[in-house]
């Protein structure tokens, strides 16, 4: 996994679709649900984690750019 979309396309072949309409809540709630597969034991360590940091860095990224549009 490289971006967002990919995750979103791994986390449908769970039947979890995911939008809210608010960017960081969205990729809150995908880490959620990653975390509920892997703490079911129903994905790999490699793929939660790619995932994990992924979704990590989109948030700090996220919130970055909310607090420069506040400036």
């Amino acid at each position: 996994m490289k971006t967002i979309y990919d995750i979103q396309q791994f986390l449908k072949k769970f039947g979890t679709f995911i939008y809210i309409g608010d960017r960081v809540a969205d990729l809150e709630l995908m880490g959620g649900e990653l975390k509920e597969l892997y703490n079911s034991q129903l994905i790999e360590t490699k793929d939660y984690q790619s995932a994990i940091l992924i979704l990590r860095q989109e948030i700090r990224m996220e919130k970055e750019k909310k607090a420069n549009e506040k400036r």
